[in-house]
């Protein structure tokens, strides 16, 4: 079995006459921590949403497990073992906390719907397994004693917990997680980057980041790649990419600027 989870070769995309991708080229393996940064509108977000199939690449390759994923539904690649989180949480908040890990894990169940209306012991079984899953979750977690509280109304770091634990019930090889630490504080943060490393050492779960926060990057990735107005501007190690003069200058501008 090849190492090699997620392999991406030029990959671009425009809207209209706007390039906001450009040749973008990665690849990830097995057991990776990789981070992506870069300032504002640097196309961040829309590399993952090319990643997870809400965007179509304008050209270019993406391979998951070696096979191309064009014109596959975020759905299909979500139970292909490629999951994610979101900028803005996006949680079912008016579900409970339960609830959310249930849904996400519903996508691997095989029973049919005239099973779930007589209750088969199929159905009642898979129901089991999640219901089990999402409670051994919840508690790895510390989240198992608000398993019934409406989601909407935890705090905001638990809610941005909670998304991870639903990308997690959907037994991913591939996390994506986009700003996981954006509006937390600092104790949050230092409590998010323990979570991450525990979800890699627990789950074995390779995991590709979009943060803003480079102590929570320069901390927990191993690999680097900067972008800049939709180009890769450096790939590395957070020692090289610290150093890096074009890093620099895209963060923190020329003296003439």
């Amino acid at each position: 079995m090849s190492d090699v989870l997620l392999q991406t070769k030029d990959v671009s995309i425009r809207f209209g006459g706007l390039v906001c991708v450009s040749k973008f080229n990665l690849t990830v393996t097995r057991g990776e921590l990789i981070g992506l940064i870069g300032p504002n509108g640097a196309g961040k977000t829309t590399v993952f949403n090319m990643l997870t199939g809400v965007y179509t690449p304008t050209s270019g390759d993406i391979r998951f497990l070696g096979e191309g994923t064009e014109g596959i539904p975020p759905c299909e690649l979500s139970k292909r073992g490629i999951s994610r989180t979101f900028q803005n949480i996006r949680l079912f908040k008016q579900l409970s906390v339960l609830d959310n890990i249930r849904i996400a894990a519903h996508q691997h169940t095989s029973y049919t719907l005239p099973e779930a209306v007589i209750l088969s012991n199929r159905m009642l079984l898979q129901e089991k397994h999640i219901l089990e899953k999402a409670f051994e979750l919840l508690k790895i977690f510390n989240l198992g004693e608000r398993a019934y509280e409406v989601a909407g109304c935890l705090p905001y770091g638990q809610q941005r917990r909670l998304e991870i634990l639903r990308a997690l019930a959907t037994d991913p090889q591939l996390v994506l997680l986009d700003e996981p630490a954006a509006g937390m504080n600092h104790k949050e943060t230092q409590a998010l980057m323990e979570t991450i490393g525990f979800i890699r050492a627990k789950f074995g779960i390779t995991i590709l980041l979009i943060e803003h926060d480079m102590k929570l990057v320069m901390g927990i990735c191993e690999r680097i790649l900067v972008l800049d107005h939709g180009i890769t501007i450096c790939e590395g190690d957070p020692k090289k990419v610290q150093s890096d003069p074009k890093v620099i200058e895209a963060y923190l501008g020329t003296s003439q600027d």
